[in-house]
């Protein structure tokens, strides 16, 4: 599979995460974040939860983890690909059908959410500063994704 058209580069306040986007695994679910990251929705927005040796939660645009985009809900896209360090997955409420713009990338491994959350992607470079993200649950002062582009 081409990489092409499939890597978003987050520029963060710690420093550049490039993630694979996985379509194979998760077609509805990057079309639409790709989608968001065209309009510039990723722009600004803080990691809002973020919690050590589990994983880092942005995609809210209130920076409280209650909002979403103007668009639907997504289906949930569940996959058998595991939650391991680096993995970028859907956060949602209880309904399964409930992700929309929220995302988490996880610190280590997390299996007990495998096959509950939909795996979109992997970070392929920078995780190092997905662990300098400062935690907390709200965080005070967060970090943020300054921008975001797809190439």
């Amino acid at each position: 599979m081409s990489d092409e058209g499939n890597l978003m580069t987050l520029e963060t306040t710690k420093g550049a995460v490039v993630i694979r986007m996985r379509p194979d695994l998760a077609p509805n679910h990057v079309a639409h974040i790709k989608k968001l990251v065209n309009e510039g929705f990723y722009d600004g927005i803080v990691f809002h939860r973020v919690i050590d040796g589990f994983m880092a939660q942005t995609g809210c645009p209130h920076g409280t983890g209650t909002g979403g985009s103007k668009y639907p809900n997504l289906k949930q896209e569940f996959n058998a690909a595991p939650h391991v360090r680096g993995t970028a997955s859907m956060a949602r409420a209880q309904n399964p059908d409930s992700a929309n713009s929220q995302f988490f990338i996880c610190f280590d491994k997390a299996g007990f959410l495998d096959r509950q959350y939909t795996v979109w992607g992997e970070v392929i470079e920078g995780m190092e500063n997905v662990d300098k993200i400062k935690r907390g649950e709200p965080v005070k002062d967060p970090d943020k994704i300054i921008s975001a582009k797809i190439s």
